[in-house]
């Protein structure tokens, strides 16, 4: 038994220890508690938010959150700078998410952002994935184990140069559908999926213990601003379902004073510092803070145009010049990542330009994951800011040159056919969202294949219903193309009944500007010959997913491939992998246009035009051993895929 006075000394033991205890997480934790230098209390404040020096038991007083209700952010009631940086997970391998968040975080950032795809996540109605490549959570739980706070963007609208700016084309099949907007069948939709969507994002805000300080409200809507109603209802679409953490806006300057809603902090978007930019946002909204929601580190590419960049001292120097005004920014992008599959968006204006395959953005890190010399400029500007050493950057992993595939079978998709498809019988040609495949829910992506008969020949005319490219075939002779551009071909006298064929490709949804609600695929409308509308088709739906490849494997028909080929055709080989597998492109050369698929997964399309002339195979895609390659190749077929360990995206220009 211990007596009264050695219970008195334990508790003043205890009390001392209690206070030396206090001291010492005072001084490590809140220095700008203590007496020191105002440029010493600024470095500490980053130190002091770095997540990974926080673990629960330290998550005591998180009632405050981010706060923007002076000229600087406070988080926590102390002074706080967001230095982040955008990097979407479901355009990155899951297995590269930690390596490009380490990366992220030895540049200098302290904020991830990240836009959530709603085409993704919802790819028919009610049925939801947040699995694998599309867990978010595990994104989230993933940066705040690497120290990184999280500004989340989740729509429903992202553009992104995604696909319909991430919607999904299901909603296109009401034919009075107005996206983005109060319309009834689009805030149904949306109540749906933010109560799936916010349900997951709820535990990990701030106030919860969680990395996400902010979220934004839709996405550059001063630039649509169709419905004044839509943001707040937005807005309270997201506060209804438990959000609690500081909201923002992002619209480009044009675009700031139809983009605001109350109750929302506004940020801008740019690339080059005009004159007064940043103060103009006090004309928005006085004694905020000021951000940079988007600053652009490159720029992305169009099919038939050039790589654009943005040069790197230019891109340091107008960072520095934001940071000397004392502004938070967000580097868009810091890693771009990839469209894999058919997943790019694409832009009409004057003229329809669909995005290539790769989102390498010229950003912070390539493609790949690889640094560039942005990454080192920044890294020392950031240093120099933040008053503190970095974490060393990880090493970069190697890239391997498999060499030559040879690729030895080949079928016609004519001959595929009976195998990968089961005919769609109409009297009108329908679009590919309101074909009745995949429960009802219509095709998102891919081709569609339209067959009708015809007795004679003539003029064939588009009537500008084709959505976006096609394939003209008389039995299977090729006639020639339908675009934007050409809507007329002349078909041959022929003997007989003859079989016309009309190849539609969805070259990619236009992510930006006014046309959104016009983006239906496939043939849009009639098509005449000899101005008489075509009736009676036999419509195929060729989306190509997994299940589509799995069937052309077993499919009969494959046999050796002749000296001379051309498609529509796919053909496939093997690329052997002798170790352990390694990040590779695959390199097209001789190839006119097409999609790739290794070992089923659909890397994404290649062109002639270019500018891209290599595709990014992850080596998380590979094994140890054989893998298959399948090209289906839509007109002129080269005979073997070169994997190569340097990528080449093509001329480069300046963006101006």
């Amino acid at each position: 038994m211990w007596g009264c006075g050695g219970r008195r000394r334990r508790r003043l033991g205890a009390g001392l220890l209690l206070l030396l205890l206090a001291g010492l997480l005072l001084r490590r934790y809140y220095p700008c508690l203590l007496p020191v230098v105002s440029e010493a209390c600024e470095n500490a404040v980053q130190h002091r938010f770095n997540w990974s020096e926080l673990i629960p038991p330290r998550l005591w007083g998180r009632n405050l959150g981010l706060q923007a209700e002076s000229s600087e952010f406070l988080l926590e009631g102390m002074p706080f700078r967001i230095f982040g940086g955008s990097v979407h997970y479901f355009r990155v391998p899951k297995e590269y998410w930690q390596d490009r968040l380490i990366k992220m975080k030895a540049c200098g950032l302290n904020t991830l952002t990240t836009y959530v795809p709603w085409n993704l996540h919802e790819p028919a109605r009610g049925k939801f994935d947040f699995s694998g490549n599309l867990d978010l959570e595990a994104f989230l739980t993933m940066a705040a184990d690497v120290g990184l706070w999280v500004i989340l963007r989740p729509g429903p609208y992202i553009c992104s140069e995604w696909d319909l700016g991430g919607l999904p084309s299901w909603l296109l099949q009401d034919p009075n559908m107005q996206l983005r907007t109060t319309y009834k069948g689009f805030t149904e939709a949306v109540d749906a999926y933010f109560d799936h969507l916010m349900a997951r994002v709820v535990p990990h805000q701030y106030k919860k213990g969680g990395p996400i300080i902010a979220l934004q409200v839709e996405n550059e809507y001063g630039s649509y601003a169709k419905d004044h109603h839509y943001l707040t209802y937005i807005k309270m679409a997201m506060l209804n379902r438990g959000i609690v953490e500081l909201l923002m806006t992002s619209d480009n300057k044009d675009g700031l004073s139809a983009g605001v809603v109350e109750g929302a902090l506004a940020t801008v978007n740019f690339q080059k510092l005009e004159r007064d930019l940043l103060t103009y946002l006090d004309t928005i909204q006085k004694n905020k803070p000021k951000m940079v929601m988007e600053f652009w580190t490159g720029w992305f590419d169009s099919w038939g145009g050039p790589h654009n960049i943005f040069d790197a001292d230019e891109m340091v120097i107008t960072i520095g010049n934001v940071l000397k005004m004392g502004a938070s920014i967000n580097l868009y992008m810091f890693h771009g990542g990839t469209n894999f599959g058919f997943m790019n968006g694409a832009v009409h204006f004057e003229e329809y330009k669909p995005d290539i395959t790769s989102y390498d953005y010229d950003a912070v890190l390539a493609e790949a994951g690889d640094y560039t010399s942005k990454y080192f400029k920044l890294r020392q500007l950031f240093s120099t800011v933040i008053g503190q050493p970095l974490p060393l950057p990880p090493l970069v992993a190697n890239k391997a040159s498999y060499g030559t595939v040879m690729l030895h079978q080949c079928i016609s998709l004519w001959e595929a056919l009976p195998s990968i498809a089961e005919p769609i019988k109409s009297e009108f040609p329908v679009n590919m969202e309101n074909l009745q495949v995949n429960d009802g829910n219509g095709q998102s992506y891919g081709y569609v294949l339209y067959e009708t008969v015809i007795s004679g020949g003539g003029q064939l005319n588009s009537g500008d219903h084709i959505r976006d490219r096609a394939q003209v075939f008389v039995n299977t002779l090729f006639i020639g193309y339908l675009d934007y551009n050409t809507v007329e071909l002349t078909i041959p006298e022929g003997q007989g009944f003859r079989q016309l064929r009309i190849l539609v490709e969805n070259c990619g949804r236009v992510n930006y500007g006014p046309l959104l609600n016009e983006q239906r695929k496939g043939l849009i409308g009639d098509v005449f010959l000899d101005k008489t509308p075509l009736r009676n088709f036999k419509i195929y739906s060729l989306e190509m997913k997994p299940s589509f490849i799995e069937s052309l494997r077993s499919a009969a028909g494959w046999s050796a491939i002749p000296d001379y080929s051309v498609g529509p055709t796919f053909f496939r080989g093997r690329l052997t992998v002798q170790q352990l597998p390694q990040d590779t492109f695959l390199k097209l050369e001789g190839w006119e246009k097409g999609v790739v698929f290794v070992n089923g997964r659909n890397l994404g399309r290649y062109w002639k035009i270019g500018p891209q002339e290599t595709l990014y195979l992850p080596a998380t895609w590979l094994w140890p051993g054989n893998n298959e390659i399948v090209v289906f190749e839509e007109h002129t077929a080269g005979r073997i895929v070169q994997s190569v360990d340097t990528p080449f995206l093509g001329r480069t220009q300046y963006v101006d």
